[in-house]
């Protein structure tokens, strides 16, 4: 009998601490708060532009321009449309007239992925007018033309 009121006695002050301790545990106030937190964003590098056509354009000729991009970004960007701001001519062709190329601006909504050659579509036309003037200054030249996009 003694053995069991110890038992007894053993497990009602067990009972008495669990039931502090879940008690204690349990215990908080209660509140609201705010707060901030800021950070800043990524920025962008410029894609570079490449544009190609095939050999042979001519007074009134129109040749096909397709783009590749070279993204240095660690993720993807778009490019809205592409437009041509200028056309250069190798020294050898210094009398060949830029206002006689043309090209209409191409929309591409496109994202580019990350890398280099990354190919762009649809393409651009290319177009050499046909003026009234003699345009033999540019048989032979070497077009490089200006892209941007946004």
């Amino acid at each position: 009998m003694i053995r069991t009121k110890k038992r007894a006695i053993i497990v009602a002050v067990v009972a008495v601490v669990a039931l502090a301790a879940a008690i204690g545990g349990y215990a908080y106030w209660t509140t609201t708060g705010t707060g901030t937190a800021s950070g800043t964003a990524g920025t962008t590098s410029a894609l570079v532009l490449h544009g190609s056509f095939p050999t042979g354009i001519y007074p009134g000729g129109s040749e096909p321009v397709t783009f590749t991009a070279d993204n240095s970004n660690p993720g993807s960007v778009q490019v809205g449309t592409i437009s041509l701001t200028g056309v250069t001519f190798d020294s050898g062709h210094s009398g060949c007239s830029a206002a006689d190329f043309s090209m209409s601006p191409v929309v591409v909504n496109q994202e580019v992925a990350p890398g280099n050659t990354q190919p762009i579509t649809p393409t651009g036309t290319l177009q050499m007018a046909d003026t009234a003037s003699n345009q033999d200054a540019c048989k032979g030249a070497t077009i490089t033309l200006a892209l941007s996009s946004n």
